[in-house]
Protein backbone atom coordinates (compact mmCIF):
# COMPACT_ATOMS: atom_id res chain seq x y z
CA UNK A 1 0.00 0.00 0.00
CA UNK A 2 1.69 3.37 -1.34
CA UNK A 3 2.35 6.32 1.80
CA UNK A 4 0.91 9.29 0.21
CA UNK A 5 1.84 12.81 1.75
CA UNK A 6 -0.74 15.84 1.80
CA UNK A 7 1.38 18.38 3.81
CA UNK A 8 4.95 19.01 3.94
CA UNK A 9 5.79 22.07 6.04
CA UNK A 10 9.47 22.81 5.75
CA UNK A 11 11.29 26.09 7.24
CA UNK A 12 14.05 27.54 6.55
CA UNK A 13 16.01 30.75 8.65
CA UNK A 14 18.56 32.45 6.45
CA UNK A 15 20.75 34.42 8.82
CA UNK A 16 23.72 37.26 7.40
CA UNK A 17 26.48 36.53 8.65
CA UNK A 18 26.99 38.37 12.33
CA UNK A 19 30.69 37.82 12.00
CA UNK A 20 33.71 38.75 10.78
CA UNK A 21 34.35 35.03 9.87
CA UNK A 22 31.36 34.02 8.45
CA UNK A 23 31.55 37.39 6.31
CA UNK A 24 35.02 36.40 4.41
CA UNK A 25 33.87 32.36 4.20
CA UNK A 26 30.95 34.27 1.94
CA UNK A 27 33.08 36.46 0.17
CA UNK A 28 35.60 33.53 -0.96
CA UNK A 29 32.41 30.84 -1.47
CA UNK A 30 31.68 34.01 -3.68
CA UNK A 31 35.15 34.28 -5.58
CA UNK A 32 35.23 30.29 -5.88
CA UNK A 33 31.62 30.61 -8.23
CA UNK A 34 32.96 33.19 -10.53
CA UNK A 35 31.22 35.72 -8.75
CA UNK A 36 32.74 38.67 -6.80
CA UNK A 37 30.00 41.16 -6.85
CA UNK A 38 28.59 39.77 -3.72
CA UNK A 39 25.85 37.72 -5.51
CA UNK A 40 23.00 39.73 -6.07
CA UNK A 41 22.01 38.85 -9.37
CA UNK A 42 22.70 34.82 -8.61
CA UNK A 43 20.17 35.41 -5.46
CA UNK A 44 17.75 37.08 -7.39
CA UNK A 45 17.77 33.63 -10.28
CA UNK A 46 17.27 31.20 -7.45
CA UNK A 47 14.20 33.12 -6.43
CA UNK A 48 13.07 33.37 -9.61
CA UNK A 49 13.32 29.70 -10.23
CA UNK A 50 11.63 28.82 -7.19
CA UNK A 51 8.47 30.91 -7.59
CA UNK A 52 8.65 29.74 -11.09
CA UNK A 53 8.96 26.10 -9.37
CA UNK A 54 5.88 26.90 -6.92
CA UNK A 55 3.54 27.90 -9.50
CA UNK A 56 4.09 24.91 -11.57
CA UNK A 57 2.96 22.66 -8.72
CA UNK A 58 0.20 25.04 -8.05
CA UNK A 59 -1.21 24.38 -11.35
CA UNK A 60 -0.51 21.05 -11.49
CA UNK A 61 -2.42 20.25 -8.76
CA UNK A 62 -5.62 22.62 -9.87
CA UNK A 63 -5.39 20.05 -12.93
CA UNK A 64 -6.15 17.30 -10.92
Amino acid sequence: MPVEIRELHIKVTVNESESGDGASAGREAGERSGNSAGGAADREAIVAECVEQVLRIMQNKRER
